[in-house]
């Protein structure tokens, strides 16, 4: 009976993140800005609620980092980020975040990761290369990069328009490969 209990709180608790993220997800499923599909890219996804209600949802700090220079007169709430090996949801100022490394980053050269526990910020440089940061610092960091990442997505996106047939946009294809 004991099991029994334990195995339902622990499924429970699961539904409950599982949950969690499906609705940060569900009511921001692709990045505004790249258009990338935040449930793909869970681990770096970050969620911006400003102080007049509205909320955004983007992939990476790159992304957030675009939003948050465009809306310069609106004041964040809250900067939450994916902590990067559970997926949940964490407060970004309070993460230990961890910049480079040999692991890709999302929308961008320099990796640019968040973790709960200062424990598994320093495994993960362990195994991975990267330096601990702060959030201050790794928005800097993101900043930084803005120009050398914005032209190497505009290069890679410009590769994949030569690559599509005559007379068919992104879009169309798109359309065409969903029916």
């Amino acid at each position: 009976m004991k099991s029994f209990v334990f195995a339902s709180i622990c499924v429970l608790a699961l539904a409950g993140i599982v949950f969690a993220l499906d609705a940060d997800i569900e009511k921001h499923a692709s990045c505004t800005y790249c258009g990338m599909n935040r449930a793909t890219y869970a681990q770096s996804r970050m969620l911006v609620e400003y102080d007049d209600g509205t909320s955004f949802g983007a992939c990476s700090l790159h992304c957030t980092a675009v939003d948050l220079a465009n809306n310069i007169d609106r004041t964040p709430k809250a900067i939450r980020v994916a902590e990067y090996n559970s997926k949940k949801l964490i407060d970004a100022e309070g993460a230990f975040w961890v910049v480079g490394g040999k692991t890709p980053g999302v929308m961008t050269a320099h990796a640019k990761w968040a973790f709960g526990e200062k424990r598994a910020a320093v495994s993960f440089i362990n195994d991975n290369g990267g330096v601990l940061v702060s959030f201050d610092d790794a928005i800097k960091a993101a900043y930084l990069d803005m120009y050398e990442d914005t032209k190497q997505i505009r290069e890679r996106r410009r590769m994949k328009r030569s690559q599509m047939p005559k007379g068919k946009s992104a879009h169309a294809t798109v359309y065409q490969a969903a029916t």
